[in-house]
């Protein structure tokens, strides 16, 4: 006579793990249960089903952090629109403020706009610009303050303006 060893059914043997992190992920022993249990059926339906779930203990963990997530969007509270939410900052003075900027660079001495304008692509190592212009750095340096001075005067900026006063 053989013995048959039943074989774990392995739902209710992943039930303490989605109970644990259910709990974590909701606080309340309660929600935790019902998450589990939600899951724990949605399993045993795809298992009836013969739906082919190569690792079912990570499908369920992933179908456990969604349900959370779903019924956390659910209870979050929701803002009616109202006018002033529906209007967005215009982008024409920003715009034009960089159109002056620029204007105002292509206006520098030469070897000073040359500088202004890498700076504007990103680079703004004086010791990278002295290094690509074959320049010495005090060099680049004096022409980069002369430079920024010039722009602000020109832009009706303080002598310790910020760029972002521009805008």
């Amino acid at each position: 006579m053989t013995h048959l060893v039943p074989t774990p059914d392995p739902i209710n043997a992943l039930m303490p793990r989605l109970r644990a992190r259910a709990r974590r992920l909701t606080g309340s022993a309660e929600e935790a249960e019902d998450i589990a249990q939600e899951i724990a059926l949605r399993l045993w339906e795809l298992q009836k089903d013969e739906a082919d779930i190569a690792a079912p203990d990570r499908y369920a963990m992933v179908m456990l952090h969604n349900l959370v997530r779903a019924r956390w969007r659910r209870r979050r509270p929701t803002e009616e629109l109202s006018e002033g939410l529906l209007q967005t900052a215009p982008a024409a003075p920003a715009r034009i403020a960089c159109a002056e900027l620029r204007a105002a660079i292509a206006r520098l001495p030469r070897n000073q706009a040359r500088l202004m304008v890498l700076v504007m692509q990103g680079e703004s190592s004086p010791l990278v610009l002295a290094e690509r212009l074959r320049l010495p750095p005090g060099t680049v340096m004096s022409r980069l303050a002369r430079a920024r001075a010039a722009l602000r005067q020109e832009m009706g900026l303080t002598r310790k303006a910020s760029v972002v006063e521009l805008m």
